[in-house]
């Protein structure tokens, strides 16, 4: 890359989850289970969302995306925890370690943008419902998509390219299980303080606007449903939401405790804030497919399709 400095060291060590290291093997075992649901799950959902024509709406394709960007993020990571925990394979490149705080790092940021556009996508189908297809037609979903994408690109590459450049003449110990950006910009000698200022600011801003336009979102949402006369029209339209309010929490509420920990969690023991930093990337991609299948009556009847195929047309209805 560019940025590179050809002072850094050629290699990283990762110790994984610092003190509990006479535990890893076994705690190896929950980890992989978990990352084959993930992989499982995620790869279910998008085989049935893209080869289901009833599927194709804006929600399913946010949906889509949501899945791909956990198995890419779960894939970036649990792999090399995994080599870690059972072969003691602690050494990492360091364009290898650049490159999986990238993926970490700017996929986390396209997370939380689909998350906002599944947001707007609720908000359109209960406060305008006769506007929907109109507003969100697939030319829309499209520019949304690569506005995520691009964001999530364009937010991130100066800060991985900052520390390539920053020069490392310490110790190559990284006291974390994955190449996360503080752990790493720590072992520099030169200034980290850019580091430190851009990535705060970044995350803040990033997850504060996002935060913000989710909680506008369904202030309206729940406005125009307690707005229903019908008792079951009210149900219906908060069960389509429960889902989606699940997993806001399930990604938000760890990713902001793993992020500002790392910085000033000094009290919160090491492994704690480790390990809670690894659950962080494998609890979300392995319970999304969950919530939505279980929430969702169209994924959960065309999952359940092949072993139950006169019931599971019951699960299809009208969006």
């Amino acid at each position: 890359m560019s940025c590179y400095n050809h002072s850094n060291p050629s290699t990283f060590l990762l110790m994984g989850i610092p003190g509990l290291e006479a535990t890893h093997f076994w705690i190896a075992f929950p980890f992989c289970a978990m990352y084959v649901v993930a992989l499982l799950g995620n790869f279910t959902l998008f085989f049935v969302i893209t080869t289901e024509p009833s599927l194709h709406l804006p929600m399913y394709y946010f949906l889509c995306m949501l899945a791909g960007i956990d198995l890419v993020l779960t894939t970036s990571t649990v792999p090399k925890i995994l080599s870690i925990f059972w072969f003691h394979s602690h050494e990492i490149g360091f364009e290898c370690c650049v490159v999986q705080m990238f993926f970490i790092h700017s996929f986390s940021a396209m997370e939380s943008g689909v998350l906002l556009a599944m947001a707007f996508d609720r908000y359109v189908a209960i406060c305008k419902p006769l506007r929907y297809i109109a507003i969100l037609t697939n030319a829309v979903v499209t520019k949304i998509g690569l506005a995520v994408f691009v964001r999530g690109i364009s937010l991130l590459a100066p800060l991985t390219c900052m520390v390539s450049r920053l020069p490392y003449c310490g110790p190559r110990v990284i006291s974390h299980s994955y190449c996360e950006h503080m752990a790493v910009v720590k072992l520099a000698c030169g200034d980290i303080t850019p580091n430190y200022v851009y990535g705060i600011t970044a995350v803040t801003i990033m997850v504060g606007s996002d935060s913000i336009f989710i909680a506008i979102s369904y202030i309206l949402i729940l406005q125009a449903v307690l707005s229903l006369s019908s008792r079951d029209a009210r149900l219906k339209s908060f069960s389509t939401c429960g889902s989606h309010v699940c997993v806001i929490l399930v990604f938000y509420t760890p990713a902001l405790f793993s992020f500002y920990t790392q910085r000033w969690g000094q009290n919160i023991p090491a492994h704690i804030h480790i390990l809670l930093a690894d659950l962080y990337l494998l609890v979300p991609p392995m319970l999304n497919p969950i919530i939505y299948g279980m929430k969702t009556k169209q994924i959960r009847g065309r999952v359940l399709r092949p072993f139950y195929p006169e019931r599971s047309r019951l699960g299809f209805g009208p969006h």
